[in-house]
């Protein structure tokens, strides 16, 4: 079972890779969405959405997709933008940290008391490790076992 947290690592760093790979400075971080005051040609009439980073540069200049409602899909895009997935990444990480062999004493007053509801040695890799995999599910290497 050790090797859900070896495997959720990787996931992980793949995540950063992609959320790097997205910026063109640490400084163009973090997206925001906005409606032009312009229409496309499929909604004249409408504003045309985009994303632009913190610098105020165009990261996606017009949002129109097919099926989807521009804004909807504007907003979510600039809401998951690659700042906030770093910092998710962060977060994650220091859980994995925190619910490492022989880490489920307190560490800095925390526990998860998920790890020590049997006392002693807790079950290892733990639901909360086994959650913090599970919106993994759908990549290679994903072990139906782990499946909280």
């Amino acid at each position: 079972m050790g090797d859900l947290v070896q495997w959720l690592r990787a996931q992980l760093d793949e995540d950063e890779r992609i959320a790097r790979a997205a910026m063109w400075c640490e400084d163009a971080a973090a997206w925001r969405a906005a409606a032009s005051e312009y229409g496309t040609p499929t909604r004249p009439d409408g504003p045309r959405w985009y994303i632009e980073d913190s610098l105020e540069d165009g990261v996606i200049r017009t949002v129109d997709p097919q099926a989807s409602d521009d804004e909807g899909v504007a907003r979510h895009i600039a809401e998951h933008d690659p700042a906030r997935v770093l910092r998710e990444i962060d977060a994650k990480r220091q859980v994995i940290d925190l619910h490492a062999p022989g880490q489920m004493e307190y560490v800095d007053g925390d526990v998860c008391m998920a790890c020590d509801v049997r006392g002693g040695e807790p079950f290892y890799p733990c639901k909360t490790l086994r959650l913090l995999a599970l919106p993994y599910a759908a990549r290679p290497g994903y072990r139906e076992e782990w499946r909280p």
